[in-house]
């Protein structure tokens, strides 16, 4: 069986965010990261190979992006994955990077699909859903545990008020959201140095059209300065008639 992450490349979440004329978001000292829940998907699809006696061959990482993302695809690698593609163009929106990924990915015959839940910079949340559907192949959201046993997964999936335990039988793609791993892996020196090894693919893109455009962009408004008040009665004309909290 073959396991495939789909990760993306965002800025840390230290990074003080500028915008050049609020067209264009300003990449000067920005240090990369894989997006934590793309990091904790590739954690817990390692543990699953390695619990699962050799039925799980392959972990593959996938990336949509231009030569600079490299670096971190290779930090995916020496957490331990065996190989990785990055789709060589820029990511526009979320349906043209679910396109590419399907289109790089269609005759590869993957039988698990990982993709987080959203990415940490656009907050894009529906890449995992789309390659589902072109690629024509069922799909779980919201799943926050996955195990796998006898050649069935078993996947926990929240919903309102608990959670569902449902098997599943590959191919299939699974959205995967906070509580999949406890903590990302963290490579080690012999991870690192492995890493420089394993093939890294580039595939050109198939220049799936987007169909959303970024227009502008605006900072949020600074917050107001801290008001501090003497008493409780003051309080609640505060939160009720200025906050409107209460």
């Amino acid at each position: 069986m073959k396991i495939l992450v789909c990760i993306s490349v965002v800025p840390d979440t230290t990074t003080k965010v500028k915008f050049i004329d609020g067209k264009e978001f300003d990449k000067a000292g920005v240090q990369w990261i894989i997006n934590p829940w793309d990091e904790l998907a590739l954690t817990r699809a390692l543990e699953l190979k390695e619990a699962s006696a050799g039925k799980i061959e392959k972990i593959t990482v996938v990336n949509v992006g231009a030569v600079e993302a490299e670096a971190t695809i290779r930090k995916a690698l020496a957490m331990g994955a065996d190989e990785a593609i990055r789709i060589n163009t820029t990511a526009k929106d979320t349906f043209s990077v679910a396109g590419e990924i399907s289109e790089a990915i269609k005759d590869q015959g993957f039988d698990v699909i990982f993709s987080g839940i959203e990415s940490s910079d656009f907050n894009g949340v529906g890449v995992g859903g789309m390659i589902a559907e072109i690629l024509d192949i069922q799909s779980v959201s919201a799943v926050s545990g996955i195990d796998f046993a006898d050649d069935v997964f078993k996947v926990k999936r929240d919903i309102d008020g608990g959670f569902e335990m449902l098997e599943v039988k590959a191919p299939f793609v699974a959205t995967v959201q906070k509580g999949i791993a406890i903590d990302p892996r963290i490579p080690n020196m012999r991870g690192i140095m492995m890493a420089k090894k394993k093939p890294l693919n580039v595939v050109e893109s198939a220049n799936c059209e987007p169909l959303s455009e970024y227009v502008q962009y605006e900072m949020p408004k600074p917050k107001p300065p801290v008001k501090l008040v003497e008493n409780a009665a003051e309080l609640v004309n505060v939160l009720h008639n200025e906050a409107k909290m209460l």
